[in-house]
């Protein structure tokens, strides 16, 4: 389980599914968000049974509370299923994006000073877009033209 100092809040509850979907979910009460400091824009670490941990983020429920998602796969893992209880804790991320960083990315961010100026004024979704867009791809020239095209599209 990854430790950290930043206030941690624990929850029993059932794993929803919504109506009509595949997405299962569980429920965070607004309270809990308004402690966090970015409130509904934090990214949050999310161990569910001490037993997977995962990086995620808030969505709108549209009742006044908000959810974050269970995969299929996460859900399989834990071997359970919509209306089984389980018990979790969720904490800020201690990385702002949730995710890491391309290497390509980092290098062209500390090389070249307008990239990193074009970067730094994304917000943290479009730089996840961005990572997302680029992390997979195996060629390091498509990945550099790739995020000169991200960064120059905008």
């Amino acid at each position: 389980m990854i430790e950290t100092d930043m206030p941690k809040f624990r929850i029993k509850q059932i794993v929803r599914k919504f109506d009509n979907s595949n997405y299962h979910y569980l429920e965070i009460d607004r309270e809990t968000v308004g402690a966090f400091e970015k409130k509904r824009a934090t990214r949050l670490i999310c161990v569910v049974d001490e037993k997977i941990s995962y990086s995620c983020g808030l969505n709108h429920l549209g009742n006044g509370n908000f959810f974050i998602i269970v995969s299929k796969a996460r859900l399989k893992l834990l071997n359970k299923t919509a209306g089984d209880a389980v018990e979790f804790e969720i904490f800020e991320d201690p990385n702002p994006l949730g995710v890491e960083i391309p290497e390509v990315l980092q290098i062209l961010l500390a090389d070249d000073k307008e990239v990193r100026a074009a970067f730094d004024k994304l917000t943290d979704g479009k730089k996840r877009s961005l990572i997302y867009s680029t992390k997979n791809i195996k060629d390091i020239d498509l990945q550099v033209r790739r995020i000169l095209n991200f960064i120059s599209s905008l």
